[in-house]
C-alpha cells in the first residue's frame, strides 16, 4: 500500500488541487516501511490524480478537495480520506491504527 498526503511544513496541506508536494508512505503489514516526498509535475485535479496513480498510490489522506478531484481519484482507483487537519505523519499513523478523524463528504470551500 502507498499512502499520499498533500504536504507542507509537516502538515496536511489543505487544498489538494494546489499542493506543491506530496509525502508518500509505503506500508506493509500495517507498518510504515518507507517515506519520501514527491513534487507533482502538473496542477489541477486531473494531473494530480494521474501523478499519484503513476506512483502507485492507492490511498490519499487530504484536507479540502473538490468534487472534480474526487471523481478523478475514484477513476484512478485511489481511496480518499478527506477533511483531515494537523500533522501528516500523525494522520497516517492514525489511519493505520483505524482512528483517523476524516470527513467522508468533504468538499473544498
Amino acid at each position: 500500500m502507498t499512502i499520499a498526503v498533500p504536504y507542507e511544513n509537516g502538515l496536511v496541506f489543505q487544498h489538494f488541487g494546489h499542493t506543491g508536494q506530496f509525502k508518500l508512505y509505503d506500508v506493509e503489514n500495517g507498518q510504515i516501511t518507507g517515506e519520501r516526498t514527491a513534487d507533482p509535475a502538473g496542477s489541477g485535479h486531473g494531473a494530480l490524480a494521474g501523478f499519484l496513480s503513476g506512483l502507485g498510490v492507492d490511498t490519499l489522506i487530504c484536507g479540502g478537495i473538490g468534487a472534480g478531484a474526487q471523481q478523478a481519484l475514484a477513476q484512478a482507483g485511489i481511496r480518499l480520506y478527506g477533511g483531515v487537519t494537523g500533522g501528516a505523519d500523525e494522520a497516517v499513523r492514525a489511519f493505520l491504527a483505524g482512528t483517523l478523524d476524516y470527513n467522508a463528504n468533504v468538499q473544498c470551500g
